[in-house]
């Protein structure tokens, strides 16, 4: 019954900037660590960043400096703000999360994925 959905993608200009969001719904009790996965066509799926239950922040070295993640326990939802874009950064973005719905144990979570794209 869990879900991840991920929304705010689109096209941008190199240099600007883009917000996402994940929104977890179903019979949650809790979620721990949530990350932001990418993968480009012909690339494999990495995680660029990922934010622990507390708040603990972890990125990927291309990302450092540029992005911000962040969450919002009492909205199970989890944010990507993503400023000055590079071309490199297009993608498909996937929210991942660590979900323990009531009544089970932690699960491993995947959205269905939304697409960057940066480009002139």
């Amino acid at each position: 019954q869990v879900q991840l959905v991920e929304s705010g993608g689109g096209s941008v200009q190199p240099g600007g900037s883009l917000s996402l969001s994940c929104a977890a719904s179903g019979s949650i009790f809790s979620i721990n660590t949530m990350n932001w996965y990418r993968q480009a066509p012909g690339k494999q799926r990495d995680v660029v960043a990922r934010i622990g239950s507390r708040g603990t922040t972890d990125y990927a070295d291309s990302v450092k400096g540029r992005f911000t993640i962040s969450r919002d326990n009492a909205k199970n939802t989890m944010y990507l703000q993503m400023s000055n874009l590079k071309p490199e950064d297009t993608a498909v973005y996937y929210c991942n999360a660590d979900v323990r719905p009531y009544g089970m144990g932690y699960g491993n979570y995947w959205g269905q994925g939304t697409q960057v794209t940066v480009s002139s």
